[in-house]
């Protein structure tokens, strides 16, 4: 009997170098990385191989360069026409602690004449409340493709589009997450993407030492960023602790300090409630520690845009207060 050894999957070689032992194994080059990711969204790969590559690379934690070149091969993928953008702001992890003030943040920007696109992931985590379940009740557009972005752009400042809408494959990835177990590095990866090449793309990262690694990779892709760790994992400022800022800007790094806005932690509520957002919003009720959150994430905001803290929190606060009164544009 001649027997003939089939060959090797072209996708083999990245999950052997990702997964040849603790002496064998490295990190992929930035090239590698393209390639690797390229296959992956060109649907060339066995999905066995895609759960290998995913939880080989959480187990590794992935470098500054396998990031960029991620990105580099989502964005090659990309057909989204010239539209202005001032602030990237993805939304992928879900609030399970606090409400997602960062939604009214946003509100209250945009409605200043800051344009915005928020994006997501689905609610892929049991337990926590994401914001696309929250769009309707604030008012916020869901839009399914790019033209509907524009729109809603010129119309309100801000716009939210599913990932599953631009990039279905990374939204397949993202949702393995209760097949595999774990999240994989595909979450980290759609804060890094920023699809319009916004002015300013924010990102939270909440597991510590990921941070620095986001603002390198966005540095190697000439972005505009701040990297913090949010509240929850999702962008906000938790007013009742400190947050370091990273930032690049024209391939320059910069870190600040920001101190705690509240001289004393609030309790945590007992429950999420979205109409208190709602309510929070049309100054019906009050929230200490939600106005503090709105207000230092929308200061966030601003410093990444370019204006000194001091600055970006007095009008923030100014901001805040004249909510209602949508910007002529």
């Amino acid at each position: 009997m001649n027997l003939v050894t089939p060959p090797e999957h072209p996708f083999a070689q990245f999950v052997r170098i990702l997964g040849k032992g603790k002496r064998g194994a490295r990190n992929l080059s930035r090239e590698e990385a393209r390639d690797a990711m390229g296959m992956l969204l060109d649907g060339k790969v066995e999905e066995s191989q895609l759960g290998a590559f995913l939880m080989l690379l959480r187990h590794k934690e992935e470098s500054a360069e396998e990031m960029a070149g991620f990105t580099e091969a989502v964005r090659a993928r990309l057909q989204t026409p010239a539209i202005a953008v001032d602030l990237d702001w993805p939304s992928y992890a879900g609030k399970k602690r606090h409400l997602p003030w960062f939604l009214l943040a946003a509100k209250a920007l945009a409605n200043s004449g800051v344009r915005i696109l928020l994006h997501g992931g689905g609610a892929h985590t049991a337990g926590r409340l994401y914001s696309e379940q929250l769009l309707e009740t604030l008012d916020i557009r869901l839009c399914r493709d790019w033209q509907q972005v524009e729109k809603a752009l010129d119309q309100q400042q801000l716009a939210f589009i599913p990932l599953g809408d631009w990039m279905p494959p990374l939204q397949h990835m993202i949702d393995l997450r209760n097949i595999l177990g774990l999240r994989s590095p595909i979450h980290s990866l759609a804060r890094i993407l920023n699809p319009l090449n916004a002015r300013c793309g924010l990102q939270s990262i909440f597991h510590p030492g990921y941070q620095a690694v986001h603002r390198e990779a966005s540095q190697l892709l000439g972005d505009t960023a701040v990297v913090i760790k949010g509240e929850g994992g999702e962008i906000e400022i938790n007013p009742d602790a400190s947050s370091h800022l990273y930032g690049t800007a024209n391939g320059v790094n910069w870190d600040e300090e920001w101190p705690a806005l509240a001289a004393m932690r609030h309790v945590k509520p007992a429950s999420l409630i979205p109409e208190h957002l709602l309510a929070c919003w049309r100054g019906e009720a009050s929230d200490a520690y939600g106005q503090l959150a709105i207000i230092s994430t929308m200061a966030l905001a601003l410093r990444g845009l370019g204006e000194p803290r001091d600055t970006a929190i007095n009008r923030a606060e100014a901001l805040w207060a004249s909510r209602h009164q949508v910007a002529r544009t």
